[in-house]
């Protein structure tokens, strides 16, 4: 039996290095708790001055990493570790100054690294040294820390303060179908996430606080201890003990508050990190270069400091020439030309084809022929708006008209037409309009630049800002600048972006005039959708009373806002009675008691019964009496003055319901419910009339009034 020796592999060591790096990734629980033990053991175990610069080094390398992290992150959440860093790294640091302290006191020295910033860094003055020693404290103390504290008080009180006004932001987008359930909770968690962090950051800013009036501390007892340790134990003069222990004292000074600046400097970053879509850098480079026209002012201004006798005259004119650079440079590069870019759908003209040629001709006759087409659905805006639909700029309009798609689709119960969305260079800049099939039906004006605030129930304070009116619901509101939010939230008002106004109102348009988006293709849609599952049903509606007349049913439903989800209920209520009735408005009439729950569930109370106001029994009588049968359905027929008197009694009513909380709905006998509707349709166009017969047996009702004339 013979054996042979095998060497390794050239990829065997990388593959042992992965699996060990990934065994120490699946530990990191265990290594980062062993670690903070190690920290608290440092206090009390001495150690070698080798170690100690090894330590030291690594202090110094977390102080800069954690900066450089500080100022990668885009917002402050996206490192939301760093209030238990903080902890952990002052803690370390802490350690350092008791183990170098024990170190100098007992041997005299305590390591290369100390000695190094002792006798390098100061220049083995140690007068020098302790002057530079104070000033970082000052300038940690008084300036860096000081005012990273006050930020991250202010901003822990204002994010709690401002929770609940966000929370309703929140809801207000759900409801409008702006945001789905899962974002909408991910947008919650967000908001407590953000109180968490602050609220930590306000106490971890004590944690450097505390560093450095520690280092101060250790710093005056290692110098009056190295002093008694000098002259009394190794019997050196008061100046040699003094330059040898004030030198170590200082180095370790030094070595301990430069990481704690670099900490605390980050610190202060990451309290006052703005929201932002790039990298620190990058947005200053941007921020600051935004107006080449300050450039050019510093330059000129720079150019006149070095002609002034007795200043320096390169260093000036040399930042003069840089600054007048670049200035000159970012004018020019304001100044070109956009890139070209490719209309879509044919829009423009043909590049390079001759007159009257093929190309140029079946181009002209696809412009003519898209212009015969009329979008279901559109909204125009003005050329201030554009950003809104533009992703490069951070515009999410398109994304967000996906979600009102959904949200009519879940709701009521069929997909709404595409909606196209083009620019107007006819409106003003802040300007849209919303068109039905070519139409114009709503329009609006928002300031893209500023945050809508709209005074809510508990209003506690007056807001500064240019006054408007909300244009869905025509509520009185402000403009206020972005920096206001927190303010306007705390003062009980709902702030919304500007893409959410456009969004809401157009909402409600589709919720509007959804009857009039439902054509006959939409409903063969529908039918089609169901064809699988439900053929028997779909064959037959088909067939008798045919697609136009389902497609008046759907639209007599939703014409008084009743979802149509439920379809194969309503075919077959349509298919049950289309052999004696002919008139779709009187076949929505039969569909409507067939599907109760849905028309009652979306005006119950908290309570869960169905409060409603009724007609005097005279009236009701009187109202019977005067419906008249045309060509167009039942009408009611009253005198005008008679006609005005009830719909101001009914006027009267809704509005008691509603200072109770309910929905105003009008219960009728069934035999007047759809003339009554007609009748109050335009005046009174939120009033819900229901029949007797909807109601479903287990539904309570309520009687809040009755009206009477």
């Amino acid at each position: 039996m013979t054996t042979t020796a095998t060497s390794p592999s050239p990829g065997a060591p990388s593959l042992s290095w992965s699996r060990w790096l990934g065994i120490l990734g699946r530990q990191t629980d265990i290594l980062w708790a062993g670690a903070v033990v190690l920290i608290v053991a440092m206090m009390i175990i001495p150690m070698p001055p080798l170690l100690l610069d090894l330590l030291l080094a690594l202090n110094i390398s977390l102080a800069i990493t954690i900066l450089l992290v500080a100022m990668y992150v885009d917002e402050p959440l996206d490192f939301n570790i760093f209030p238990s860093l903080l902890l952990v790294v002052t803690l370390f640091r802490l350690s350092l100054n008791i183990s170098s302290t024990r170190l100098i006191l007992l041997h005299g020295q305590a390591g290369r690294i100390i000695a190094a910033f002792g006798d390098f860094v100061v220049g083995g003055n140690y007068v020098v040294g302790l002057v530079v020693f104070i000033l970082l404290m000052v300038i940690q103390f008084a300036v860096i820390t000081a005012g990273a504290g006050r930020v991250a008080e202010v901003a822990a009180r204002f994010t709690l303060d401002a929770m609940p006004g966000k929370q309703m932001a929140i809801d207000a987008d759900l409801n409008a179908g702006l945001i789905t359930e899962d974002e909408a909770r991910a947008r919650r968690e967000k908001i407590a996430r953000e109180a968490d962090f602050y609220g930590a950051m306000d106490g971890a800013s004590k944690f450097v606080k505390g560093d450095a009036i520690a280092g101060i501390v250790i710093t005056l007892i290692n110098i009056i201890g190295g002093l008694i340790v000098g002259m009394l134990q190794l019997q050196m003069d008061v100046g040699e003990a003094a330059r040898t222990f004030t030198l170590l004292t200082v180095g370790d000074g030094l070595v301990s508050q430069i990481p704690s600046l670099i900490v605390s400097t980050a610190t202060g970053i990451i309290v006052t990190r703005a929201r932002s879509e790039n990298h620190m850098g990058q947005d200053v480079f941007r921020q600051m270069a935004m107006n080449p026209r300050a450039l050019a002012i510093v330059s000129g201004l720079l150019a006149a400091f070095a002609l002034v006798p007795g200043l320096p005259f390169l260093p000036f004119m040399a930042l003069s020439g840089a600054t007048g650079l670049s200035s000159y440079l970012l004018s020019r590069q304001a100044l070109a030309p956009p890139e070209d870019k490719a209309l879509p759908d044919g829009e423009g003209d043909q590049a390079g084809a001759l007159p009257g040629s093929a190309p140029a001709r079946s181009q002209e006759t696809t412009d003519v022929r898209s212009l015969l087409k009329v979008d279901a659905l559109e909204l125009e805006i003005g050329f201030g708006l554009v950003p809104m639909i533009d992703p490069a700029r951070g515009g999410d309009l398109l994304e967000r008209v996906n979600y009102i798609r959904r949200q009519i689709a879940s709701e009521l119960g069929f997909i709404v037409p595409k909606i196209r969305i083009r620019d107007n260079l006819r409106l003003g800049p802040n300007q849209y309009v919303i068109k039905l099939r070519g139409e114009e039906v709503s329009k609006g004006q928002i300031q893209p630049q500023h945050l809508l605030a709209m005074p809510g129930p508990g209003v506690t304070g007056t807001l500064e800002g240019m006054e408007t009116t909300e244009p869905v619901f025509g509520l009185q509101a402000y403009w206020i600048a972005p920096e206001q939010r927190g303010q306007a939230e705390m003062l009980g008002y709902t702030v919304v972006e500007p893409p959410s106004v456009i969004i809401t109102h157009l909402t409600e348009i589709i919720r509007q005039y959804a009857a009039d988006l439902l054509g006959r293709q939409e409903v063969q849609e529908l039918l089609d959708n169901l064809q699988e599952d439900y053929p028997a049903i779909v064959n037959e509606v088909q067939n008798t009373p045919g697609l136009g007349t389902v497609q008046r049913v759907l639209q007599a439903l939703l014409r008084e806002h009743v979802p149509i989800r439920d379809l194969v209920i309503i075919l077959e209520a349509i298919a049950d009675h289309a052999g004696s009735i002919q008139d779709p408005e009187l076949l929505a009439e039969q569909v409507r008691s067939y599907i109760g729950r849905t028309l009652v569930n979306r005006y119950r109370a908290f309570d869960g019964a169905l409060h409603v106001f009724t007609l005097a029994p005279s009236l009701e009588q009187e109202i019977a009496e005067a419906v008249q049968q045309t060509g167009k359905g039942p009408t009611l027929v009253l005198e005008p003055d008679r006609a005005q008197a009830l719909l101001m009694a009914l006027a009267q009513q809704m509005e008691a319901m509603a200072t109770q909380s309910f929905e105003p709905v009008l219960l009728t006998s069934q035999r007047i419910r759809l003339a009554v509707r007609r009748f109050t349709a335009r005046n009174l166009p939120t009033l819900a009339v229901l029949g007797f017969d909807e109601i479903p047996a287990e539904i309570e009702v309520r009687v809040e009034g009755t009206v009477q004339v």
